[in-house]
């Protein structure tokens, strides 16, 4: 008889996240075995929950009525097994961690075999991608987002601090000359990135409070860092980015950090997120712990490049 808990878990989540693969994933479930157990689920209740199609899931009457009873049930069950689980010794199962794509390569996946050295029975679910993931509705138990966060309810640890610099490679600067004021940037080319508020096509701001703008153009942006530090490394033009995407390149010569009249904008600092109102799982706290003592609050320029 398939677990009834699980049942009731499976079938939340697929009406919160609209599919019932998804929330199987999110529960380390295989698509087959998702669809047994709100098969079960149905047989046991003796109705149906939901109608199901390829495209969407919609809610009869009575799955409406015991969905609502299974959002007061499964917190309270969630948050005991949680604190059981906050008890033992050993962290185990699947690890959903979503990291800024840049970001991971460089600094999280080098330490992912350590982790699995110190906690073997924790099988790491690494997510790289640069979107703002919805921690709880996606089924992530880990984020680390860097720069200012958002108002939010997600608790919160700092890893390190971070910074904005500017650059461009001593190529591009012979043949251009080199910049000695924010103004200067609207003569040259500017890269921008798609994703940022900061240094966004068209635009780039400064200032610490960001309070300062300047109009830039450029032959090139991107939604991805390394795509424009391999750009302007090669002499395309000048890039405002976090310290640690440019950082080896930095190191290596083939960019330059260009001293302006006023500080950049200040970013933020990196931080990793999960979800409150319940003691972490074990996995959960031992990922958290590690890190923690692998940045030990040192700012990831500083760490071993990859």
């Amino acid at each position: 008889m398939l677990d009834r808990i699980t049942g009731m878990q499976l079938f939340s989540r697929a009406m919160q996240m609209g599919s019932i693969s998804a929330a199987g994933r999110a529960l380390g479930l295989s698509p087959g075995m998702a669809s047994r157990h709100l098969d079960a689920l149905e047989r046991r209740l003796g109705v149906r929950l939901c109608h199901r199609s390829t495209r969407r899931l919609s809610l009869t009457e009575a799955g409406q009525h015991y969905l609502e009873l299974c959002q007061r049930l499964l917190p309270e069950l969630e948050e005991v097994e949680a604190r059981i689980a906050s008890q033992r010794i050993e962290a185990s199962g699947v690890l959903r961690f979503n990291v800024p794509l840049s970001f991971g390569v460089r600094y999280i996946a080098p330490l992912i075999p350590a982790f699995h050295a110190q906690h073997p029975a924790v099988t790491v679910d690494l997510g790289l991608n640069d979107r703002i993931v919805d921690l709880t509705g996606e089924g992530w138990d880990l984020t680390i987002r860097i720069g200012r966060l958002r108002d939010s309810r997600l608790v919160t640890r700092r890893l390190a601090a971070c910074e904005l610099l500017v650059c461009a490679a001593p190529d591009y600067l012979t043949g251009r000359g080199r910049p000695r004021s924010w103004a200067d940037l609207s003569e040259h080319d500017c890269l921008g990135f798609s994703l940022s508020g900061i240094a966004k096509p068209g635009e780039w701001f400064y200032g610490r409070s960001r309070e300062r703008r300047v109009p830039v153009r450029g032959p090139l942006c991107a939604n991805n860092g390394d795509a424009l530090v391999a750009c302007a490394s090669a002499g395309l033009g000048i890039i405002y980015e976090p310290d640690f995407i440019v950082a080896d390149a930095v190191r290596a010569g083939r960019l330059e950090v260009l001293t302006l009249d006023a500080p950049p904008a200040a970013l933020g600092d990196i931080h990793l997120l999960y979800a409150p109102d319940r003691t972490p799982p074990a996995k959960v706290r031992a990922m958290i712990d590690f890190l923690v003592r692998a940045f030990d609050g040192t700012a990831p320029w500083t760490m071993q490049p990859v």
